[in-house]
């Protein structure tokens, strides 16, 4: 196996990523990089700077890469109307292929031979980190520490940092969360814990973004969302950016408790796992979005988007978002976008997101045919005879070779 001489690692500034900086050092003798990515992750990232300074770092690059975040990403996320198995949001899914694009080009930048990541080989991520770089850079090499280790446990970490003289008051100064955590401005996500039993409530005190429903104000909250070619642009008449609009709604949506999800998952490796989540923000954008192309598209067109969501999904969740067949899917969701513009009218009430009214200039809604009053022969209703009787002629047909 060839040296490595440099390689840029994926660095929280957390406990294990700089176990990872050291053994990266010690065991590769090579120089490391570290990146630091704000994806709205609500924490200061340049703390990470100063930690990484003290393991010894040269190159250190702290990128805010929100708007990118929403903008490239989380957005045509939603043009699809994406939901994994039914509830889930994808919030961690699709920040890993803009972490991955990130690593790769700062090797590129840096003339490393090598990106390393601190995933472990149990869950997804690894999965997501490494078929990203390989697409974008194939002879890239990849350096996964949780699968070469002898390190297990929390405990293992720490003593190594006392053997290998780590500075470790980050990680004592404050009692550790029971739960796995990821979060960015799309939603943040806990496992692990009490998690782990599927019977087991999940402890109010674990939510961080959200109010319960039951807390939530006795008023509701209207708002008004602008679509422009499917994506939010305004929000009650106001422009903001993608992820001014994201960190409006999750306001919003987390003080009427609106987001929240407990689900069970299959995991690509295999498994399954249990996953809590807050996505207030995604929850709204998803109801306002199906609400605005229910006037603007054809029927057939969103009724194959429908049918295409569950795919495009799954290319999402098991880290395909630089497939082909997803830039395939991407190309064909967006053209049917140029028609989703206009206004949304919603409330945002203990937990709910309720479609209020929806209005369009490319609406596709024809009230004098679609009227219950007289129509002024907008409509023939003669015509749904032949239309019934030809669709119903194989079964007519059927029927009589006493086939139903």
């Amino acid at each position: 196996m060839s040296a490595v001489n440099k390689v840029v690692l994926a660095y929280s500034g957390g406990l294990d990523t700089s176990v990872i900086v050291r053994w990266l050092q010690q065991t590769y003798g090579c120089e490391v990089v570290t990146f630091t990515a704000d994806i709205g992750q609500g924490e200061e990232v340049e703390p990470a700077r100063a930690k990484a300074e003290a393991l010894g770092i040269k190159e250190i690059f702290i990128d805010d890469l929100r708007e990118e975040f929403v903008r490239d990403f989380v957005f045509p996320m939603f043009r699809a109307n994406t939901v994994y198995e039914g509830e889930y949001l994808l919030g961690t899914s699709i920040a890993r292929p803009l972490i991955a694009k990130r690593l790769v080009e700062i090797a590129n930048e840096t003339g490393a031979d090598a990106i390393a990541h601190g995933a472990t080989g149990k869950g997804n991520d690894q999965i997501r980190f490494e078929l990203g770089a390989y697409a974008l850079k194939p002879g890239i090499r990849i350096i996964a520490p949780w699968r070469e280790w002898e390190l297990g446990s929390r405990e293992s970490l720490m003593a190594y940092c006392e053997e290998h003289a780590i500075p470790v008051d980050f990680a004592r100064s404050s009692k550790k969360s029971p739960y796995s955590m990821d979060a960015n401005l799309l939603h943040i996500s806990y496992e692990g814990g009490v998690l782990e039993d599927p019977w087991a409530d999940a402890e109010e005190s674990m939510w961080r973004w959200t109010v319960s429903p039951e807390a939530a104000p006795d008023q509701g909250e209207e708002l008004i969302l602008t679509f422009t070619r499917g994506d939010i642009t305004a929000i009650n008449g106001e422009p903001l950016s993608p992820a001014e609009v994201l960190h409006t709604l999750n306001l919003r949506g987390g003080a009427h408790g609106i987001g929240r999800a407990d689900i069970v998952e299959n995991r690509y490796v295999g498994m399954k796992s249990r996953g809590c989540y807050e996505t207030p923000g995604g929850t709204i954008m998803l109801r306002a979005h199906r609400a605005m192309e229910s006037i603007t598209l054809d029927r057939e067109a969103m009724h194959l988007k429908d049918e295409l969501m569950p795919r495009y999904a799954k290319l999402v969740y098991n880290g395909y978002w630089w497939s082909p067949e997803r830039l395939m899917l991407q190309a064909a969701i967006d053209e049917t976008q140029r028609w989703v513009n206009g206004d949304v009218r919603l409330r945002l009430y203990k937990g709910n997101v309720m479609v209020l009214g929806r209005q369009s200039t490319d609406s596709l809604f024809d009230p004098s045919v679609a009227t219950f009053e007289d129509d002024a022969g907008a409509y023939n209703q003669q015509d749904a005879e032949g239309f019934i009787k030809l669709n119903a002629l194989r079964m007519r047909i059927a029927a009589g070779k006493g086939r139903l």
